[in-house]
Order: C-alpha cells, then structure tokens, then sequence
C-alpha cells in the first residue's frame, strides 16, 4: 500500500506538532536554560543578593527561607510573590508568612534589573532559586548547581500556605510527613533544618520553650534566652537561632542540638530519641557531610512541582499577574 506526497506530508505535520508539544509540556529545568537568552542572568541575581546580604547579613536566612515557602506550597512557582488582588488572596499574609518572611524587594531588584536586559525572559520562581544559593554562599555556606527553567503562577494559595508549611511547634512525626508528601526524605528534612543555623525568630516563637524547664532544654542556654524574651509582652523581639556562628551557614545548629541548646521545638525535636537522632549525630561531626546533603537538598527542594514550558507565565513584576 502506498502513501501520497500529501499524506505523508500530513503525517509528517502531525508527527511533528506532536513532538513539540511533548518537548514544551514535559520540558525539563536545566543549568544552562539562559545561556542563549539571558546569559548574564545569574551574575545579575547575584549582585543583587550581594549587595542585600552586605547591608543586612539576616537576608541570606530571609532569601533562603523565601524560598523554602515558596516551593512548599503549589511548587516552586513563586506564587509567594504575589500581591492580594481582589481576584488573589496572597499567601504573604499567611500565618507562617505574616511579619515573617522577607527579601521580596531583593527578588523585585534582581528583576527589575534583568527586565532591562532580558525582558520577558526569566521567571520570578528561577530568581528565588539563584538567590537562596547564592544567599548560602554569601555566608559561607555551600554552592550547588542551579537547575533553570521554571515559570511563574498565576495564583496563589493562603489556604495551603497556613497547612503545608511546618510549624515552630510541630511533632517530628507530623514534620516527616510533611516533608514526604513534597517528595523530600527524612535525610533531606534535617539538612534542610540545618538553614537554621542562621537567622533570627520572634519571641513568641520560643517562649513556652524557654520557660518550661523542661528536661530537653540546657538550663543556662534557657537563662540567656529569657533576657530578651520576657514571659509577656515584647513578642517581637527577635533572637538568633544560633548563638555562636549566627550569620555563618554551618554544622554548628547540629552541635546546638547534641547540646540541648535548639531554639524552637521544631529544632529540638531532630533529636528526641527518634529516627533522626542518628542524622543531627552525623552531621555534627561532619560539616562537609551536612554541607553536601545541605545542597542536594536545595536542589531536589528547588524541584517540587515547577510550572515549565506552556504552564505559567513570565512575570514582568514579581508582585503581580502581567
């Protein structure tokens, strides 16, 4: 049986379509994804988390975190980002994020700047990517590969940010599953604990915890604590999670912990004679250890659920729907 020049062309055509669709819909993130249309993209984020985190060091935590709650709720797809809308309720005034998280101006700059070069090309969720790694390098904390290509959302969802995001309270059975159903191991959920070795938290965060004299709290570290956390009032003040290395990216949360010295219950729980306490062990002994799986777990972190190809949107404005 033959075939028409028609006819094959036809099939041709179809044949064709076909593969595009699949490459567009299915389309994988990849190191390389601006080399051609925005290759100075990356150097660009990086000056402006540089110049951020030379202000303030708090921001390398900030920016990290950023994106930490970004891809825990629909993916990495900067839906974070987004302003309230009549049509949008913002996940920005969610309880986990409500005078909390912060760094959206620095993913404002870096775009506002790369729309002068590259307009229309990199997406909001890629530059929350770069500038955690480069948030964790900027305070000696380690670098990883980037993998680039994801698009940004046109919704957002407040319902989702107030329940799959962990809570300073959270058992550790309850933090486990949390991370698992993002597709992230009990390895990963340690070591990405370890990003609190930076950073600072309000007061009513740890009070209970400081106060209770409990049997998994170092009493002295507990003295110090209350000086700036009293029993009322005075809910914003802050403290850092780690008193000796508080704006260094390393092992030493894990040594907090041996110490019965962890700030929020969340961190203390790693090790409270459960399947973690092996892990916080590890990687207080070994910094190059918790530094790798530190980085492998950004990555796998930074792959949850990413809108690419046809799916989502460039934003022009971070902050808003195009």
């Amino acid at each position: 049986m033959s075939i028409s020049n028609n006819s094959f062309a036809a099939v041709a055509a179809i044949f064709s379509l076909v593969l595009l669709c699949s490459m567009q819909c299915h389309a994988q993130l990849s190191s390389t994804f601006y080399d051609r249309t925005c290759p100075n993209a990356l150097n660009t984020i990086r000056t402006s988390v540089r110049q951020a985190v030379s202000a303030e060091r708090r921001m390398a935590a900030s920016l990290i975190r950023l994106h930490f709650h970004d891809c825990f709720v629909q993916g990495c797809d900067a839906s974070i980002l987004l302003d309230e809308t009549p049509t949008i309720v913002s996940e920005k005034t969610a309880l986990p994020n409500l005078g909390s998280a912060r760094g959206y101006g620095i993913i404002e700059d870096a775009k506002r700047e790369l729309e002068k070069t590259c307009p229309g090309v990199v997406s909001c969720a890629d530059i929350l990517a770069v500038a955690a790694r480069d948030a964790s390098t900027l305070v000696g904390g380690p670098s990883w590969t980037v993998k680039l290509g994801r698009r940004d959302s046109t919704t957002a969802s407040h319902t989702l940010a107030e329940t799959d995001l962990p809570g300073p309270f959270d058992p550790l059975d309850r933090i486990i599953s949390g991370f698992a159903n993002k597709g992230l191991s009990t390895r990963d959920m340690v070591a990405l604990s370890g990003a609190h070795s930076i950073g600072q938290a309000q007061c009513f965060l740890f009070r209970d915890r400081i106060y209770s004299n409990g049997t998994d709290i170092d009493a002295g570290f507990a003295s110090t604590r209350r000086r700036q956390c009293p029993q009322e009032d005075q809910n914003g003040n802050l403290a850092p999670l780690d008193l000796v290395t508080p704006n260094q990216l390393d092992n030493n949360y894990f040594k907090n912990l041996i110490q019965r010295k962890g700030l929020l219950q969340s961190d203390q729980v790693l090790l409270s004679g459960g399947s973690t306490d092996s892990i916080v062990t590890e990687y207080s002994n070994n910094p190059s250890t918790f530094a790798s799986d530190f980085a492998a777990a950004m990555i796998r972190m930074g792959d949850i659920s990413p809108l690419t190809g046809q799916n989502g949107i460039i934003r022009t404005v971070c902050g808003s729907i195009n």
